[in-house]
């Protein structure tokens, strides 16, 4: 709800009255007591005439007076306190429906009870007095009687003690306060009713959060159960294809070995065909088997120690032949105390072939491919960034594959870790590829605590290392 419609909608529930943003219904939920309490004080110092409101239901809101003299000695006589017990009992019960009234005291002096009246409905009363009409000036007989042992003259000095008003002024008096107590309640309606408007704005936009975190959590539950069907889908379709998939790389490869007869050239070229797609469309399966299995989370992990340098003469003697068949120049660097590291040799040797085998991919004739090994320093950073400014660097292995090829544009550095995307997406690309090495890849390291980056520019070659920090008991 905009401003403009806020003050339109708060309008026209002043002028109307609106139930549901609010009628007043009783007076203390919209006056503020302390401005109430002032105004009264205000009007006694002014006229020195008490001044009492009342809720609807009796309860007193405010009160402004001073002790008459006349009052202080009755309430010294039995029946004297008795009297003005009763008289209290019967002002404070009048409830005024067609106007103001006059309420005489035994003392002769007078009250004048006002209704409280706003937007037609009775919400109290203020109560003016008591004070002394001003014709009045012999003792009344009502009190004379009221005691035995009341002194005539000590109750005609006490009453010229009592402020004297002529009818027509106190009847202003009585207007003007209705008047101010009008305003004091305008204004506090107009706050209820705002009050009730923010309210009701916040239950609305809470009422709206709720509506869409509950449609939030479907979507949640519905992707989960999409991925959890897509999972299964992958898992299910890769094991069928797997076993038609090795019948096909074994008789393609038996038949290009001989066993079912000589085969002419082109037959031959035939065969070899069908088994390289063949190999080619197995590693494709296993890359979605092994994606399942890590988004899973069951992959496990067989890990052991190993000399970081086997890991990279491994490398070098498994790429050595691509290389050599395209003309690229394969460079092996260990740094001295690199030691051992703590991996799965398996998981790890299929993440550095595949960095390995792309460097090579986008690696122009000539141009050098670099496997290094260095000893580097990983933070703990398992409490969060605070710990990593206090906690002691633990000893790591930094596996660097690097090449002088094409390069990535900076852009793309972190897209190309996820799943199925590729730099160069169109159809006719030049590199093949499914786009599932490197997030796999990513993913592997991640589970060996470690952490893969890449350093690159367009046309300078590309860089990816792989930092694999030692267990906290190794």
């Amino acid at each position: 709800m905009s401003a403009a419609d806020a003050e339109a909608v708060l309008a026209d529930a002043l002028s109307a009255g609106s139930l549901e943003l609010g009628e007043v219904a009783r007076l203390e939920e919209v006056v503020d007591r302390r401005a109430l309490g002032e105004v009264c004080r205000s009007f006694f110092e002014l006229f020195s005439i008490p001044v009492r409101v009342f809720s609807s239901e009796g309860a007193l809101l405010a009160d402004a007076h001073e002790e008459q003299e006349i009052c202080r000695y009755v309430n010294t006589l039995g029946n004297g306190r008795r009297a003005c017990s009763k008289l209290v009992s019967e002002v404070k019960g009048i409830d005024p429906e067609a106007g103001a009234v006059t309420h005489p005291c035994f003392t002769g002096a007078e009250y004048r009870i006002v209704p409280i009246v706003y937007q037609g409905r009775r919400l109290g009363r203020f109560v003016v007095g008591p004070y002394m009409p001003a014709e009045r000036r012999e003792v009344p007989r009502s009190l004379l009687v009221l005691d035995a042992r009341l002194d005539g003259e000590a109750a005609r000095a006490a009453l010229q003690e009592m402020p004297r008003v002529r009818a027509e002024t106190i009847q202003r008096i009585g207007d003007h306060l209705a008047r101010v107590l009008d305003l004091i309640l305008f204004s506090g309606h107009r706050a209820f009713l705002t009050s009730n408007m923010h309210l009701a704005s916040v239950k609305e936009s809470f009422r709206e959060l709720v509506d869409k975190n509950t449609q939030l959590q479907q979507a949640v539950d519905r992707l989960r159960e999409l991925d959890r069907l897509k999972s299964n889908f992958l898992a299910t379709v890769s094991h069928e294809l797997r076993t038609p998939l090795t019948s096909i790389i074994g008789y393609s490869d038996m038949l290009g070995s001989g066993i079912g007869g000589e085969l002419t050239e082109e037959q031959a070229e035939f065969v070899e065909t069908i088994h390289g797609k063949g190999e080619h469309l197995l590693a494709l399966i296993t890359s979605l088997l092994d994606m399942n299995k890590l988004e899973q989370g069951t992959m496990r992990l067989h890990r052991e120690i190993m000399p970081a340098r086997a890991l990279i003469d491994d490398l070098q003697k498994t790429l050595a032949p691509s290389a050599a068949k395209k003309g690229v120049i394969l460079v092996t660097q260990v740094g001295e105390g690199t030691g051992t590291v703590f991996v799965d040799p398996v998981r790890i040797k299929q993440v550095l072939f595949n960095l390995a085998e792309n460097a090579l991919k986008f690696t122009p004739k000539g141009g050098t491919v670099r496997f290094t090994a260095n000893v580097t320093e990983a933070a703990s950073d398992d409490d969060g960034f605070g710990s990593v400014l206090l906690s002691v660097p633990r000893r790591a292995v930094e596996i660097g594959v690097i090449d002088s090829g094409i390069g990535i544009a900076p852009g793309e550095h972190d897209k190309i870790f996820d799943a199925f995307y590729q730099v160069d997406g169109s159809s006719t690309r030049e590199h093949g590829g499914t786009g599932l090495g490197l997030s796999i890849a990513k993913r592997i390291v991640e589970a060996h605590g470690g952490t893969i980056r890449v350093e690159s520019e367009v046309g300078k070659g590309a860089a990816f290392y792989l930092t694999i920090p030692d267990p906290d008991d190794a």
